[in-house]
């Protein structure tokens, strides 16, 4: 689907607007304006909206259609911290990279499809807002504002060929708004960085006078502390020093550290919202992403592997093929800090007997016979690597029932983020106030960390020891949660694959020096074609076979 064509389709939906059934299966603005209630439907869809739904290929259930969570992995696993491992991991198309992301190819319709429909719906509740919005519906546009800058600045970071730090002047995507016409979808340029983070932060400011005074009942709709996060995470990207700091500072106002008890939790870990969740989504028994298609098309069957055999169901537990922890990265984590817990010793794959390893699987999970089968019946056959950090939801039911299992929530930004965001932005200002918090924040993992130890430059020396340590908390902290691409970006880090024991995938063990033209997605040939001023990144190009292995 085109911008125009998206633009061009003036009517909505009805599936939001439950008081009327119209003769036509579609409503304009004004008469879903005019429909009791429909503006508090359209706004709880901004939210609702973002994971449980076929949204890229319905009727299909193409199992990474499940929302925003799919972009998590989409965007890590084109790095080397995660690894899609096996023939038969959905996310292998991304960890390739190259020609099946080329502008011609259905998988670089999906962005596109999901975030400009997102941003659809902020633009339709903020049309029938209008410029100045009523008391009853000014909480709803700044929802829509916070949301539409949100994903403005996922769009911006996935498409501009150069970070805002690298290149103000690089083009990002075309910019839609609630007042842009179809006719001008058809010659829209893209934004540059510059053009565009203007716009993501008007519409931020604006969110922070329309939620001003609004209290939320959970963390699945946006407050201040996320507009806050989010200009936080925007002014990182520009590297706004100062701006990034005070505004991730504000962000965790009432929100409280994880502890290792939280972060290792075997029931609740990463899967249901605690003091650190800014801002989170869930998943619900009636989605269809769970009713349908055995749950396999959601983020619990690609990420939680502690499903028995009971249901024989799950991608990553049961007959497909998991995603692994980075080796090299894996073997970074000291003994000492308690994320190492999370993730199986690959030292384990070395025991002499399956007793053996069952029983050393018992350090991570009530159900290691559920761990060792998610390893031992994939392509992978191995243990090594597995990770728990994603935990089934439900209690011991929802180990046996994908359906109780995979209704979890996800963190969306979490105040750990911020804490690292904090640290950088005030090290990038003066080092030692940066050193002091990224060590305040680092012994509360591993209280025998010191500062200096994990400063690997990745192939590029641009960036200072200081930002490799930040960094290095960063994918320990946030892996899984979508940050690996950004960051590599944003850093300009090469990547690492190809090692001495490397648990990548042969032919896609490369390695490279500076981000990769890979991470610069490509724009969907049925939009260049109509909107005649939209350009268009390269199509990478494949590395010839392996690196030679990295000497670390």
């Amino acid at each position: 689907m085109t911008l125009a064509a998206i633009l061009a389709t003036s009517a909505l939906t009805i599936s939001c607007i439950e008081e009327i059934q119209p003769q036509s299966s579609t409503v304009t603005v004004e008469q879903a304006a005019n429909a009791p209630g429909s503006y508090d439907n359209f706004v709880n869809a901004i939210t609702s909206s973002l994971c449980g739904q076929f949204t890229y290929s319905a009727p299909d259930t193409d199992p990474y259609d499940f929302g925003y969570p799919s972009f998590f992995l989409q965007r890590d696993v084109m790095g080397q911290d995660i690894v899609p491992v096996g023939d038969n991991n959905w996310f292998s198309t991304w960890y390739e990279a190259f020609t099946y992301l080329g502008p011609t190819n259905g998988r670089t319709q999906v962005p596109w499809t999901y975030y400009y429909k997102w941003i659809k719906n902020c633009n339709t509740v903020l049309q029938m807002a209008g410029e100045n919005p009523s008391a009853d519906m000014i909480t709803g546009a700044g929802i829509a504002h916070a949301m539409r800058a949100m994903f403005y600045l996922d769009l911006a970071r996935m498409f501009a060929n150069k970070t805002y730090g690298l290149d103000p002047q690089a083009e990002t995507v075309p910019i839609i708004t609630e007042n842009t016409k179809a006719s001008e979808a058809t010659t829209n340029a893209r934004a540059t960085n510059e053009k565009m983070f203007q716009f993501i932060l008007e519409d931020l400011d604006k969110a922070e006078v329309e939620l001003a005074n609004y209290q939320r009942t959970d963390v699945y709709t946006p407050n201040l502390n996320v507009v806050y996060g989010l200009k936080a995470r925007a002014y990182l990207t520009m590297e706004n020093w100062a701006k990034a700091e005070e505004y991730a500072k504000k962000a965790m106002d009432g929100f409280t550290i994880m502890t290792e008890a939280e972060w290792t939790s075997r029931e609740t870990g990463f899967n249901t919202p605690n003091s650190s969740w800014i801002f989170g989504l869930t998943y619900k028994s009636d989605d269809p992403n769970i009713l349908l298609n055995d749950a396999d098309s959601s983020w619990g069957s690609q990420m939680i592997i502690e499903i028995t055999q009971v249901s024989k169901c799950g991608y990553a537990a049961n007959y497909g093929d998991p995603n692994l922890i980075d080796r090299h990265l894996y073997e970074t984590i000291p003994a000492t800090d308690f994320r190492k817990k999370v993730f199986v010793d690959f030292a384990i794959d070395a025991l002499g007997t399956q007793a053996d390893k069952l029983t050393a699987l018992q350090a991570y999970s009530d159900y290691p016979a559920a761990v060792y089968n998610a390893g031992m019946s994939s392509s992978y056959a191995h243990v090594g690597g597995l990770e728990v950090k994603f935990r089934p939801a439900g209690g011991p039911a929802g180990h046996d029932d994908q359906y109780i299992g995979f209704t979890v929530a996800v963190p969306l930004m979490r105040v750990e983020e911020m804490k690292l965001i904090e640290a950088e932005a005030a090290g990038m200002q003066e080092l030692a106030r940066g050193q002091q918090l990224l060590e305040a924040f680092a012994k509360t993992r591993d209280a025998s960390y010191t500062y200096g130890t994990h400063n690997e430059a990745y192939g590029n020396t641009s960036t200072s020891a200081f930002q490799n340590e930040i960094w290095w908390q960063r994918r320990v902290e946030l892996w899984g949660e979508g940050f690996a691409t950004f960051d590599i970006k944003r850093l300009n880090k090469g990547i690492i694959r190809s090692y001495t024991n490397s648990n990548h995938m042969e032919n896609m063990r490369f390695n490279t020096q500076s981000a990769p033209d890979w991470m610069n997605l490509c724009i969907v040939q049925t939009e260049t074609n109509y909107n005649t001023a939209c350009t268009n990144n390269p199509v990478a190009t494949r590395p010839d076979g392996d690196s030679p292995e990295f000497q670390w």
